[in-house]
């Protein structure tokens, strides 16, 4: 087993409950781990046995571009297009941040944090 980790991707969407929200957005933060099992690509250092992390990346940017009341749920269709396309991932983790959120007061970011297993 082996983990992938990708930290810090920054995004601009317009999630939230908020009509602001929906028309100005905010910027978010998404941090994704991946087990899976590794230990194929380790040894024939082909990219097909292993778990593509610009294919993460992708999948990520495409999910938080539709919009979400909740972070719950953009996070939700995050890790279900994961197991979905990636069959070598065991467990997806997805932490979705929102930076400065507009709760009334000084708060750097609000984060949830998602998990999924086969």
């Amino acid at each position: 087993m082996g983990l992938i980790t990708l930290k810090n991707i920054k995004i601009y969407a317009y999630h939230g409950c908020l009509v602001e929200e929906k028309k100005i957005g905010s910027d978010y933060r998404v941090d994704l781990k991946i087990k899976a099992d590794l230990n194929t690509s380790a040894k024939t250092d082909k990219l097909s046995d292993t778990v593509d992390y610009v294919h993460l990346n992708h999948i990520v940017k495409e999910e938080m571009a539709i919009r979400s009341k909740l972070l719950e749920h953009a996070a939700e269709r995050i890790l279900t297009r994961i197991l979905d396309e990636l069959p070598l991932v065991a467990k997806a983790t997805v932490d979705v941040s929102k930076i400065n959120p507009p709760i009334g007061g000084n708060v750097q970011m609000v984060t949830i944090t998602r998990s999924k297993k086969r």
